[in-house]
């Protein structure tokens, strides 16, 4: 008998986010910051950790869906997962009826991605290693075997992806030096958060520039007079040779998005993100072909919800950068198909970051990307936002504009014993006192 796991623990952690408006833009007005929180331990010890990220109201079931999950979960063995973690992953899919709850979308994707993350987490931890050198040390034949080709096999074949990893083989020591001593480029979005006034605007993109980001990115997206003002002010503290990208958290019908864009064009952003609903792919392929001549690019990927999806976004040529959250998908296995899809078609992946935990995740993802699958930086940057990492035992560090590689055990996701006691929701002692009783995030 092996090291089985034998016991899954969760937690609603909840952060009030909303009393400073940190993170608000055109749709999420007052985020409260969240995470569902998932512990998994063996019979011998070993634990690993990972979480679903959340903004307040319906984190609780976020736990209850990973709870659901907790049959297809106990009982298996760590030994067995090392050799094959396609099988495992597979597995934990394999329950019709919580499929039935999706399929592969929502709240039961989530719970099974982050059990996956935690799982990751578990045998890097075991192997002393980080996520991103355990996958990057990983021979071709297992690192692919990890993807998930169910449903895409029409656009990327598993022969395909061996070819792409085997190929890139031969520079892949080379590549870990430089992400050792360089680390990997960042943008940072924690000056434009709609709910901030000129000044802070202002203020935190000097900071920034000091700092040394090259990309900053504007949330937008309720007034049009609003965002040229708040635009100029950022272009202006950027200078011509930086990047200013925006953000619009799908508030446009198709038509208005491009009218306004074509508005915001002068002020010379790199792209619009999430112009419109996260699942219109025609939508978004329309504006990008308007948006054409004027040099603005179209991102999308933090609401996509799984790798069919991207899919159609990607091969239909309907987005410039693809965007992934590495809590959307069902995990680190998910999220490498997306970044596989990707590389065969040529489109850069600058992956979603912020909320909690997730500049801690990504970091891995794009680091694995680089090494393994694309091979290459280029216009490739991660997403930053410099807020709750203090929560972690093992934070993502930005030094410069770049993350800094992780070297500890893990996916960086363990959070901090006194965050977990201190921000549980309803009773910790962060809520305990508030004057709506506990309920996390205002009324929108």
């Amino acid at each position: 008998m092996g090291d089985r796991i034998v016991s899954l623990t969760t937690h609603d952690v909840r952060f009030p986010t909303s009393e400073n408006l940190d993170g608000s833009d055109a749709t999420h007005k007052a985020p409260d910051y969240s995470a569902a929180y998932i512990e998994l331990e063996t019979e011998q010890g070993h634990r690993g950790y990972g979480l679903i990220f959340a903004i307040g109201r319906g984190t609780d079931q976020c736990c209850n869906a990973v709870e659901n999950m907790r049959h297809v979960v106990l009982g298996w063995e760590r030994e067995a997962i090392e050799r094959d973690m396609g099988a495992f992953y597979n597995h934990l899919r394999s329950d019709s009826q919580l499929r039935w709850l999706g399929p592969e979308t929502g709240i039961v994707h989530m719970a099974m991605g982050g059990i996956v993350n935690a799982v990751w987490d578990l045998l890097a931890r075991t192997a002393g290693k980080s996520v991103w050198r355990l996958l990057a040390d990983m021979p071709p034949e297992q690192f692919v075997s990890c993807l998930d080709f169910r449903y895409v096999t029409d656009v990327l074949t598993r022969e395909e992806a061996l070819q792409i990893v085997s190929r890139n083989e031969s520079g892949k020591r080379q590549r870990i030096r430089d992400l050792e001593r360089h680390g990997y480029p960042a943008y940072t979005t924690s000056p434009g958060w709609l709910g901030y006034d000129d000044e802070t605007l202002l203020r935190l993109c000097r900071e920034a520039r000091s700092r040394g980001f090259r990309h900053i990115k504007l949330k937008v997206g309720e007034n049009r007079e609003r965002d040229q003002r708040r635009c100029a002010i950022t272009r202006n503290a950027l200078g011509p040779d930086a990047r200013l990208m925006v953000d619009a958290n799908q508030a446009w019908e198709v038509d208005q998005a491009i009218d306004w864009m074509r508005q915001l064009a002068d002020y010379s952003p790199w792209f619009i993100e999430e112009p419109t609903s996260p699942h219109d792919v025609l939508g978004h392929k329309k504006i990008r072909q308007a948006l054409a001549g004027t040099g603005i690019g179209v991102a999308t990927g933090e609401h996509c919800q799984n790798r069919v999806l991207f899919k159609q976004f990607i091969a239909a040529d309907a987005v410039d950068i693809v965007q992934i959250d590495a809590c959307r998908l069902a995990g680190l296995n998910e999220a490498l198909t997306v970044y596989m899809i990707a590389a065969k078609y040529g489109k850069p992946v600058c992956p979603h970051a912020g909320g909690v935990g997730l500049c801690e995740y990504v970091q891995h993802l794009s680091m694995i990307d680089y090494v393994r699958i694309s091979a290459e930086i280029g216009d490739r940057v991660i997403e930053y936002v410099n807020h709750l990492h203090e929560h972690f035992e093992d934070p993502c560090v930005v030094t410069n504009g770049a993350y800094i590689a992780p070297s500890r055990p893990g996916f960086s996701a363990k959070m901090r014993a006194d965050a977990l006691r201190d921000y549980r929701f309803p009773d910790g002692p962060a809520w305990r006192d508030k004057a709506d009783g506990g309920v996390a995030g205002p009324a929108q």
